[in-house]
C-alpha cells in the first residue's frame, strides 16, 4: 500500500514536470486545516460541486503582503453562498481568519487568494440531501500580474448569457462563461461583450465593463441583471476624484444600448486582476480614436494607487512569519 502511495504521488508529480508550482498553499474543511504539498490539493469527487455545480466562489487580490478587498469579496461570497442555498460550516470571522492564516502559510506576497463554498462531498445524487456538511476549500495562487495599459479587442457574444438569478451570484457554473471566452478566441478577439434580453449592455465573460461618453461620463451597466463587481464597485467610489480634477463630467450606472456603448470614446473592462484593461476594437470597429485613451489610463492608476497604498479598509496586511 505504501509504495502504492508513492507511486501516486510520483504521477501527480509529474503534472508539473519540473514547472514552477503557482499554487503555495490550500486550505480544505474536509482535510481541517492548510495544505503546502500542491499534490495533495484534492477535492473529493462526490463533492456537490464537482458533478451537480452546487457551489459558490470569490478572490481577492494579493499584492505586496496586502489582500485587497478581502472583506467586500466575503461579504458578496457569503451572500452568494445564501442564494445559492449552501450554509458555511464557519461563521464570517472563521472564514477570514482561515484565509488570511492561509495566506501567511503561504509566505506568497503577490498573486490572488481564490476560495470555494460546496454543499460538500456526500454521493452523486441531484439533490444536496446526501451530503451531511457543506466544504470550504481556498487556494493561494502566486502570479506577478500587474497593471494592463494595452488595449485589447473584443466581440459581441452570441453565447447566451445567464439568467439574472444566476448571473448576480458568483457560482461555479462557468461554461457560458468558457464558451464565451472560446468563441473571442477563435475570432481574434480577447473576450467578448453580453448583450441583455432587453439590448443593453450587460457584462464580459468575467468582468464588468465600463465606458467614456465623448461628454466625458464614466458609465457603467446597472447591476440589477449581472454581477456587482466589486472593483467596478470601488471604481464607481474612487472615480469622482476625476469629477474633482475637471477630468470626468460625472459618474453613474444606467441602462446602456449597444449603439450608445459603441459611440463611446474610451471602453474598459473592470475586474480584480486587471484592475482595469483598455478595450480599443469591438467586433472590427475601433473605440474612439482606436487606441487606449488617457482617462482609461487615469482610472487605472486611481484602482491600482488603492491596491498598493489605499486605506487600511480596504487592505489588509498578511501576519507572515
Amino acid at each position: 500500500m505504501l509504495v502504492l502511495m508513492f507511486q501516486l504521488l510520483g504521477k501527480l508529480q509529474d503534472k508539473w514536470n519540473g514547472k514552477k508550482k503557482p499554487y503555495p498553499a490550500m486550505y480544505s474543511s474536509v482535510y481541517g486545516g492548510i495544505i503546502l504539498d500542491p499534490e495533495m490539493m484534492v477535492i473529493p469527487v462526490d463533492d456537490h460541486m464537482v458533478h451537480r455545480g452546487h457551489g459558490v466562489f470569490d478572490t481577492a487580490m494579493l499584492l505586496n503582503g496586502h489582500l485587497y478587498e478581502l472583506d467586500t469579496h466575503l461579504n458578496r461570497f457569503l451572500r452568494s453562498a445564501s442564494k445559492a442555498r449552501i450554509s458555511s460550516p464557519f461563521p464570517q470571522s472563521t472564514l477570514r481568519s482561515i484565509l488570511i492564516q492561509l495566506t501567511a502559510a503561504s509566505q506568497c506576497k503577490k498573486g490572488s487568494l481564490r476560495y470555494w463554498l460546496s454543499a460538500g462531498p456526500g454521493d452523486f445524487l441531484l439533490s444536496p440531501a446526501g451530503c451531511p456538511v457543506s466544504a470550504f476549500y481556498a487556494v493561494v495562487i502566486e502570479d506577478d500580474y500587474s497593471q494592463c495599459k494595452e488595449g485589447v479587442k473584443v466581440i459581441t457574444s452570441t453565447i447566451p448569457m445567464k439568467i439574472p438569478l444566476f448571473a448576480t451570484m458568483k457560482n461555479v457554473n462557468y461554461l457560458p462563461n468558457v464558451l464565451a471566452v472560446m468563441e473571442a478566441e477563435e475570432k481574434g478577439a480577447f473576450a467578448s461583450i453580453w448583450i441583455d434580453d432587453e439590448g443593453y449592455i450587460a457584462e464580459g465573460p468575467n468582468v464588468n465593463v465600463a465606458f467614456i461618453s465623448k461628454e466625458k461620463e464614466l458609465l457603467l451597466p446597472l447591476f440589477d441583471k449581472i454581477l456587482a463587481g466589486c472593483t467596478a464597485k470601488r471604481l464607481l467610489q474612487l472615480a469622482p476624484k476625476l469629477v474633482e480634477q475637471g477630468l470626468l463630467k460625472s459618474v453613474s450606472t444606467s441602462n446602456l444600448t449597444v449603439e450608445q456603448a459603441k459611440d463611446s470614446v474610451e471602453m474598459m473592462y473592470v475586474g480584480s486582476g486587471l484592475p482595469i484593461l483598455p478595450i480599443i476594437m469591438w467586433d472590427d470597429q475601433p473605440i474612439g480614436e482606436g487606441k487606449v485613451g488617457e482617462l482609461t489610463i487615469a482610472l487605472s492608476d486611481l484602482l491600482w494607487d488603492d491596491m498598493v497604498a489605499g486605506p487600511d479598509t480596504q487592505r489588509i496586511s498578511v501576519p507572515y512569519v
